[in-house]
């Protein structure tokens, strides 16, 4: 600490050379932020902030180090009252290191209930901050990204943002490209999600209403781009209560039926079929899909295709719809166009590409999930028969997956396991099929982390389950339990004996 109270007076008369500097930056890095806030005066920290006006990369580099750690040992609220100018300058300057460390203070500024009042009666801070999502650099652009959404999150916010020339200033970031114009767009989002207040403002501004005019325009890529956004919005009951009152829903419904005779669909429909999968799952599946019955078709139509991208997003939004036994009485609904789906789904998962299979795996394990609450004799049949449907024998189908040396598959065919290992069906299944539970309670099939983690939570569920001792008898409840009882990455002690004579 006394070496670092001594370097830090160099640097403060501004006569510490880059030795020193660098000596500087390993001294208070091992001195504990207590100690660092003894020594500190604010004429420290102003000097070392002139250090940084130079055009010296390695200077500069020492010097945001040192700024790193002696502004962490700050008060927030300090750091704006004192240190707001230098902040600013911060924004401005040619190198990025500079703007991330100027940025990030914000970041705490604005988490700071006491300190963030101080940056709302800054515009020119403000200004420079809504000028950072224009920069090249993505990282500063997130951080003023956040720290604006942050500002945005009291009445007192959203006045500065919305009801001063503050507006202007963010429509002129928006006119720099149209990458800088999706990042204002998914600010604005992110404010709108907060309450109907904020989306209030976000509308008037007239930011929504645009973004929601992009999303129905002519441009297939723009559309592409602006469906996530509005996906994120429909998230939140106000959000999806503000697009259906706009018609929004009913339009992309439309798009979706008029892709039938455009070439470029491929470039947003899996976005707009996503939004629907969405809409359903925090809505209410049956309605989403009785109301609009194109959603449905297109899902089953892409499931069908040849075209490994729609697969993809169909068996995704599959998986999104199944998650719920609302969603899964829909599907069921459909007889046996879904049944035969299942099987499609069943031989991708065996022979698509890995990135595929994956993605089937996971659908498998959503559609076939229920929770012990909801197993009904007719859902408990209606996942069964699900299973069936998958292929001629499904649980050596998903075991031959388990056993394939790629940890990501393997996984993936352990959590189809865990989704049916407390459904009674299911267990009657891994019982019946030879040396099925003694793979389950070999620890020595699993290489690494993930699969360690994977099969704990296969046990986990099978010993969890009410029916267990009943159907595997006691012995092999116990040998589970155990598994448990020692956790996922148990070793057995192994005791050698030495020979004497022996190599």
């Amino acid at each position: 600490a006394a070496a670092a109270a001594e370097l830090l007076e160099r640097a403060a008369r501004r006569d510490a050379n880059l030795e020193e500097l660098r000596a500087l930056r390993v001294a208070v890095q091992a001195v504990p932020p207590a100690a660092l806030r003894v020594c500190l005066g604010e004429h420290h920290l102003g000097a070392l902030f002139g250090l940084l006006a130079v055009n010296d990369r390695e200077q500069v580099s020492a010097c945001v180090s040192i700024l790193e750690r002696l502004l962490q040992a700050l008060d927030p609220l300090f750091v704006i009252q004192h240190l707001r100018e230098e902040l600013q300058k911060g924004l401005f300057h040619p190198d990025d290191s500079v703007k991330i460390l100027a940025m990030s203070q914000i970041g705490r500024i604005v988490e700071d209930s006491a300190a963030v009042t101080e940056i709302l009666h800054s515009p020119e801070l403000l200004q420079q901050i809504i000028n950072c999502i224009g920069g090249e650099k993505i990282a500063v652009a997130k951080e003023a990204i956040k720290s604006l959404s942050r500002i945005a999150q009291s009445q007192e916010g959203l006045e500065a943002l919305f009801g001063s020339s503050l507006l202007g200033d963010l429509r002129s970031v928006m006119a720099m490209s149209d990458v800088v114009r999706y990042r204002v767009y998914e600010l604005i989002v992110e404010i709108s999600s907060v309450s109907a207040e904020s989306l209030n403002y976000c509308a008037n501004s007239g930011l929504i209403p645009e973004l929601i005019g992009e999303l129905t325009g002519e441009d297939v890529l723009v559309r592409a781009t602006c469906i996530e956004m509005v996906t994120s919005l429909a998230h939140t009951p106000h959000g999806r209560q503000y697009l259906a009152q706009q018609g929004v829903i009913d339009r992309i419904s439309n798009i979706i039926l008029g892709a039938e005779s455009d070439p470029f669909s491929s470039f947003y429909l899996p976005g707009f079929v996503k939004f629907f999968g969405n809409l359903a799952v925090v809505d209410s599946p049956q309605q989403i899909c009785e109301r609009y019955p194109v959603f449905m078709e297109k899902v089953f139509e892409m499931a069908e295709s040849q075209d490994p991208t729609m697969i993809g997003v169909a068996v995704d939004t599959l998986g999104i719809l199944g998650s719920n036994v609302e969603g899964k009485q829909v599907l069921q609904k459909t007889r046996s166009r879904f049944q035969n789906l299942l099987s499609k789904i069943g031989h991708q998962a065996k022979n698509a590409p890995t990135e595929l299979r994956l993605r089937c795996l996971d659908a498998i394990s959503s559609l076939l999930y229920l929770p012990p609450e909801q197993q009904t004799e007719d859902l408990l049949r209606m996942t069964e028969s699900w299973f069936t449907s998958l292929s001629s024998q499904p649980l050596e189908l998903f075991r031959s997956i388990s056993t394939q040396p790629f940890p990501d598959l393997h996984c993936g065919a352990l959590r189809v396991f865990t989704a049916i290992a407390n459904q009674p069906w299911a267990q009657k299944l891994m019982l019946n099929s030879p040396g099925f539970v003694e793979y389950v309670v070999d620890r020595s099939v699993e290489p690494d982390k993930a699969s360690k983690d994977a099969k704990y939570e296969l046990v986990k569920a099978l010993v969890n389950s009410k029916t267990i001792t009943e159907i595997f008898g006691n012995q092999y409840y116990l040998r589970l339990r155990a598994y448990l009882h020692e956790g996922p990455y148990f070793v057995k002690a192994v005791s050698t004996t030495a020979v004497e004579g022996a190599e």
